[in-house]
This record gives structure tokens, C-alpha cells and sequence, in this order.
């Protein structure tokens, strides 16, 4: 893994992606330096999650370039070799972990499997390092030999965190992978990966429209709206006096300490005049 103080593991210019006449993102520039972490905050339907298929080369972008670990991934892998390179560079742990997981496969073989494609070690140095990565995320013996059906939302998150550091990649994507899990669980998520960050200096890369996931997790943001960068900057700075009017209205939806949903036709929704 790349070592903190270097040059941008990761650089974005002209970031360009269009869907027919849909233009998805739209000029978007970014650097991500080594050991540090960024997030991309937007509503759904930004561009956030492009970005990040962009960068794992699961789309090719329509114009602009994308330079990982001093390669230019701006195209698709070409061979074997080209997609495991990438593997090793970039890796992404998605929303839900249930739907990216081999469900005939428990985290040991998850892992080794992992293992045996991107550095074709030995069985006992693998067995070696897969004990390592699964007590590097919080999970114990029991749980490394069940089957996904068989854990939690989290555990399984746990396992997805895992399969994806196996290949020791330099970038970690984060899609929305908290999202889906309880408040309490989320909080030992993000800690883990918090964790992780400080003792193998992989720098991470946040997708999330949740402000206080993005505040706990990232050095830096960029916010989007409709594909485009509207705002950028240190983290607790885009957060804690936001300049867009955009960023404004995403850090007022936030609920505050204290806040409670109306019910139906309670006064001060509208419903009780019959407005839906």
C-alpha cells in the first residue's frame, strides 16, 4: 500500500459521463492523496455512484481522465493482467453486502479465494493472512466459517471489508456501505474502518448523502448536484458553514437532537386542510 505523504494516489480531470441525452457527470476534478480519505456527498441521482463505477473501471468515461497509483485508468482493462493491476490498486465495498457476496462461501474462502487470484501465495501464508483480515474486522472464528445467510447485515459488511483489503488495494471506494445497517452497527463500521485507515494507510474514497457518516469518516468533500462539483473543501469546513445554497438545504434536512416526525394531518403539514 501506497505510504502517506506522496503524490495523489488518485486524480480525476474533466470527468465527463453521458447516458444518451442524460448527462450524468459533468466536469468533475478531483486529487486524492495517499492515506487520506474524500467523500462525494449528493442526493441520489448526483453522480456520485458514476464517479465510483468510473473509477473502478465498471464505466468508461465520456471524456476527462482518471490516473490511479500513477496509471491512466481512463479506459477498460484490455487483458487479465490489466483487471487484476486494477484489482490491486482499486477496490469498492458496496451498499449491500448480501447481494456481493458468494452465498455458498463463508468469509474464510471468501477471502482466500481473494488471496490465491491477486497474489497466488501458498496455502499456509494465505491461511496466515486471512486469520490476520478477519480479526482485523471484529470478526471471530464462528463467524468466519458461516455461511452469509447466516450473519448480520454488519457481520457481512465486515466480510465485504475484508475480501476487498485482501488484494491490498492503495484505494478503498465506500459506496453507501453503511447506509443499510443499523444506527449502532453503522457506528462499529466506521470505527473499524477508521481503524483500518490508521494502521494501513489506504486512503479512502466516501459515496454518501449522509452528513454525519461523512463527518466522522473524511479529511475532505466535494459536494455534487445534478453531476456537477458545487462545493469542495476540508470536510468540518463544507459541513459547519456550507457556501452553496445546494449544501445549505443537504446540511438543514439533516434531523436535529430533539426532532420529531408529524404525523398525519398534525398542524403544520398542510394535511390537515386536506393538502397531501
Amino acid at each position: 500500500m501506497a505510504e502517506p505523504g506522496k503524490a495523489p494516489v488518485l486524480q480525476a480531470a474533466g470527468l465527463r459521463k453521458e447516458f444518451g441525452e442524460l448527462i450524468a457527470v459533468d466536469d468533475v476534478s478531483f486529487d486524492l492523496p495517499s492515506g487520506r480519505s474524500l467523500a462525494i456527498v449528493g442526493e441520489s441521482g448526483s453522480g456520485k455512484t458514476t464517479i465510483a463505477r468510473m473509477i473502478v473501471g465498471l464505466e468508461r468515461p465520456t471524456s476527462g481522465t482518471i490516473t490511479a497509483c500513477g496509471h491512466d485508468r481512463s479506459q477498460p482493462a484490455h487483458s487479465t493482467r490489466d483487471r487484476r493491476q486494477r484489482g490491486r490498486e482499486v477496490q469498492i465495498v458496496f451498499q449491500d453486502p448480501y447481494t456481493s457476496l458468494d452465498p455458498r462461501q463463508n468469509a474464510e474462502a471468501t477471502i482466500d479465494e481473494v488471496l490465491k487470484l491477486h497474489h497466488g501465495w501458498p496455502a499456509d501464508r494465505r491461511r496466515a493472512r486471512t486469520a490476520e483480515l478477519i480479526d482485523l474486522v471484529g470478526l471471530d472464528t464462528r463467524q468466519s466459517r458461516a455461511l452469509p445467510r447466516s450473519l448480520s447485515g454488519g457481520q457481512r459488511q465486515r466480510i465485504a471489508i475484508a475480501r476487498a483489503l485482501a488484494a491490498q488495494p492503495d484505494i478503498l471506494i465506500l459506496d453507501e456501505s453503511v447506509a443499510a445497517l443499523d444506527v449502532s452497527i453503522q457506528a462499529q463500521v466506521l470505527n473499524l474502518l477508521a481503524d483500518i485507515r490508521d494502521q494501513t494507510h489506504v486512503s479512502y474514497i466516501l459515496i454518501s448523502h449522509d452528513l454525519a457518516v461523512v463527518r466522522q469518516l473524511t479529511d475532505e468533500a466535494i459536494v455534487l448536484h445534478r453531476g456537477k462539483v458545487v462545493e469542495r473543501g476540508p470536510t468540518a469546513q463544507v459541513l459547519d458553514d456550507p457556501q452553496h445554497p445546494y449544501t445549505q438545504r443537504l446540511r438543514a434536512s439533516v434531523p436535529r437532537p430533539g426532532w420529531k416526525p408529524r404525523r398525519r394531518g398534525q398542524p403544520g403539514t398542510g394535511e390537515e386542510n386536506g393538502v397531501p
